[in-house]
């Protein structure tokens, strides 16, 4: 192999020694000029003599001066040009061609050379090692480096489009691709468009039905990366090219989880780099599956959304239907009764139940703020006790019942959801003293017990809870909800009451220190 240090070596004296010999000639005539005319000596020739001499000085001068300006040009000035439009393209980010030698004499040959492998090196750190095309010893590191890259994305993004439109930005710009798109198979039918860049879109609308499937069928269907060198297919399909460069083919990751085929990633890559794609095609296949997993996850944080919305729906509907819907009822009934009143032109039985309408107006108000306030979950970054005495004191200054609050916790021994859990379990315990106790004493002990369990009670001395009425407890709507969620939390909620006995709510979990929640 040649060493590249001693080519240059050969070449780059070559050219200084050119010039210099040349500008050396031409500062040697310049001198015998002065000598022969400024000299005694020159009265020596005749005139045709000096004239003669003057034109053959001159002349030569002339031409050492071409070939001094022509070297420059050729040899320096040109070959410069060349660099800066070069430099200008990689500036832009743009793919940047290759510099072109101009003859085996040129000095800025190995110049040219030496950009080249520096401009290969560069795409290979801003690509990857697998993209540039550059086998070594860092290549796996470099697939490190791009899979860091790509996680990170999906890492950060916090919602499903998010999360397509950070990771096709990501893997664009390593990949250097011209155009990428991502396809969902959304509720098991035909592959969806979900985010595209560096495409028309209008090649890509849901009526070019043909263009769509060139794109993602094969990938699909074989569940294999399937690489088209050209975009002939697909441009005669559409009936129009797709990019404005040439030489540009298509690579179709699918993306799979669990076996089964969740959607597509086109590429539209230079065709120097797909007649390499052997190299990273297990590069791409990995970053498919992380993709793959960050939107299953966002699925089914999606589907756990949708089923707490729909049971905290169905708890609102539970808790209107046993208060607000009832007093409404029974409020639609007393107007009947008063119409009929009122024909009787009975006065006394008039005001009487009018005086009853009202007395339910009231009531239906108060179970209205009482399902609002109820419907909160106020959880301040205090903690969990602070919380629970806003809620203790709201209720107090409410209801007037005489209400006292234990406290024997740390200030915060559970996670978020936790806290949540248990506050709104509290809240749908006291609602339900507001509401059927007829209370006049509620205690709420909180504690931690030597089993490091935690001990919430809340007890009242109401009337109980009627059988009758509401059937057995563990059938009451806000009983089940309040067992439903200390399940939900790994705790263990007892009811205990009998009619006129008041009632008492245990809630037992196990107690889980801060220093516990950090490891």
């Amino acid at each position: 192999m040649n060493n590249p240090a001693s080519h240059h070596n050969r070449q780059d004296p070559a050219l200084r020694n050119s010039l210099y010999l040349r500008l050396g000639a031409l500062a040697s005539m310049l001198a015998i000029s002065v000598l022969l005319f400024a000299s005694d000596q020159a009265a020596t020739f005749n005139r045709e003599a000096r004239l003669l001499l003057a034109v053959v000085l001159l002349g030569s001068g002339f031409l050492l001066l071409l070939s001094v300006l022509w070297q420059v040009h050729h040899q320096l000035l040109q070959p410069m040009d060349r660099i800066r439009q070069w430099a200008a393209r990689i500036r832009s980010n743009a793919t940047p061609e290759p510099l072109a030698t101009t003859d085996n004499s040129s000095a800025s040959n190995d110049l040219v050379q030496d950009l080249n492998s520096i401009s290969r090196r560069l795409l290979g750190r801003g690509a990857g090692a697998a993209f540039s095309g550059e086998d070594g010893p860092g290549l796996e590191d470099e697939a490190l480096k791009i899979l860091y890259d790509v996680v990170s994305s999906i890492n950060t993004a916090h919602s499903l489009d998010d999360l397509l439109t950070r990771f096709l930005y990501t893997f664009k710009r390593i990949t250097r691709a011209q155009g990428a798109a991502i396809w969902l198979e959304l509720y098991r039918q035909e592959p969806e468009l979900c985010a595209s860049s560096g495409i028309d879109e209008d090649l890509l609308l849901p009526e070019r039905y043909d263009v769509r499937r060139c794109l993602y069928e094969r990938a699909a269907t074989e569940g294999k990366i399937w690489v088209e060198t050209t975009l002939d297919k697909c441009e005669k399909i559409a009936g129009r090219r797709f990019f404005e460069k040439d030489g540009i083919g298509l690579v179709s990751v699918p993306m799979r989880y669990r076996g089964m085929m969740i959607g597509v990633i086109n590429l539209f890559l230079d065709s120097t780099v797909i007649a390499r794609i052997e190299s990273f095609r297990p590069l791409l296949s990995s970053i498919a599956h992380h993709l793959s997993i960050a939107i299953e996850r966002f699925h089914i944080e999606e589907g756990n959304r949708d089923h707490l919305i729909k049971e905290e729906r169905t708890r609102i509907a539970h808790e209107l239907h046993d208060s607000l819907a009832q007093t409404l009822a029974s409020l639609r009934f007393q107007v009947r009764v008063l119409d009929e009143t009122m024909h009787q032109g009975d006065e006394s039985t008039t005001w009487q139940q009018l005086e009853r309408i009202e007395n339910s107006l009231d009531e239906a108000n108060t179970e209205l703020r009482g399902l609002i306030a109820n419907f909160r979950a106020p959880m301040y970054q205090r903690g969990l006790v602070q919380a629970i005495e806003q809620i203790v004191s709201q209720f107090r200054n409410e209801t007037r019942i005489r209400t006292y609050l234990q406290k024997d916790c740390v200030s915060n021994p559970f996670p978020k959801d936790t806290e949540s859990q248990i506050l709104r379990i509290i809240q749908e315990a006291l609602w339900n003293i507001r509401k059927h106790s007829q209370a006049k004493n509620v205690r709420i002990l909180l504690r931690i017990t030597p089993d490091e369990r935690c001990h919430i009670l809340i007890e009242d001395d109401g009337v109980g809870i009627n059988r009758q009425v509401y059937g057995s407890p563990g059938e009451h709507v806000g009983l089940t909800i309040m067992r439903e969620r200390a399940a939900k939390i790994g705790g263990e909620l007892r009811v205990e009451s009998e009619p006129g006995e008041g009632t008492r709510v245990i809630l037992e979990i196990k107690h889980r220190k801060p220093e516990q929640l950090r490891s």
